[in-house]
């Protein structure tokens, strides 16, 4: 069966959540939604209280990772599982409402290809979260104020990105530089009712910090290698062409000039190097749109 909308649900040991989860899911949203529970490799028995509590209800599949591998994979698992239009994302620890869910299809349905919300209300690590997002529109001029809160999408959105692990925070930039339309709406964030955060320790701040380093890259160098390497080394070799004219003069009228000297070859070597490492990456970035001209042929 068919649905408009499919709502996954990553779950990582939140067998108190998962009877509230599906109750409230199943008490606002209609029959065009499915709801689908990905288990992470839990070990509080989430898995087989949520195989439980389905069975109570209609539309709701649950799915199981062996082990642990993280928030990503288990988006990806329930997008491969899912059957609808339109993708929400809603975690299963139950911090967003319900009724924003039918908000966000409702923006989707208007024309937008993704729709994120922005947190509003009290709640925890606010000043992490503003300082995160603030970093985020600064490195990929995106027109929201929250990346990293529910949001929903276009199925075909999600099928088109590449994530690697831990990338789930950046759905919302990647669709953006992919071209798709993206808005927000204000969603309220409710205190956590049971359980710790799974999916937010201080590890994973310190990666997410670093992983955001690592997608703006992907999103600038490496879309057009030559104009950042390539700007730098010519930079470099224009330096250190004036800078080895000076060395010259210093020469004819008998001054010092071998520390000139040796920054001049640094600076040639080393704009040398940067115009090699954009031809690489030019060459690196043809392979892979040909390849993904070739997946997308494949499909």
């Amino acid at each position: 069966m068919n649905f408009k909308v499919s709502v996954i649900c990553p779950a990582y040991n939140e067998k108190e959540n998962i009877p509230f989860l599906f109750k409230e899911l199943k008490e606002k949203l209609n029959k065009d939604y499915e709801i689908i529970l990905v288990d992470d490799g839990s070990n509080d028995g989430t898995y087989e209280i949520a195989l439980e509590e389905a069975r109570k209800y209609d539309n709701i599949k649950v799915i199981k990772h062996l082990k642990n591998y993280g928030k990503t994979e288990a988006i990806i698992s329930g997008l491969k599982a899912s059957s609808g239009e339109i993708i929400v994302i809603y975690d299963a620890d139950r911090q967003f409402l319900p009724e924003d869910i039918i908000k966000i299809v409702e923006k989707i349905e208007e024309g937008y290809d993704l729709v994120c919300g922005y947190k509003i209300g009290k709640y925890e690590k606010k000043l992490i979260s503003k300082i995160y997002n603030f970093l985020a529109r600064l490195l990929f001029r995106i027109p929201v104020r929250d990346i990293n809160a529910l949001k929903g999408m276009r199925k075909e959105v999600l099928e088109n990105m590449k994530l690697r692990k831990d990338w789930h925070r950046y759905i919302v930039p990647l669709a953006f530089h992919l071209g798709y339309k993206v808005t927000e709406i204000p969603v309220v964030l409710r205190k956590r009712e049971y359980g710790l955060p799974k999916y937010s320790s201080k590890k994973r701040i310190i990666i997410g910090f670093f992983d955001l380093l690592a997608v703006a890259f992907q999103l600038t160098f490496l879309k057009k290698p030559m104009l950042y390497f390539g700007t730098i080394g010519l930079a470099s070799l224009t330096f250190g062409f004036l800078v080895g004219l000076l060395a010259i003069i210093l020469r004819l009228f008998g001054h010092g000039y071998r520390p000139l000297l040796y920054l001049v070859i640094l600076l040639i070597l080393s704009g040398i190097l940067f115009f090699s490492l954009g031809l690489i990456g030019e060459v690196q970035t043809s392979i892979i749109e040909r390849l993904e001209d070739i997946e997308k042929k494949l499909k």
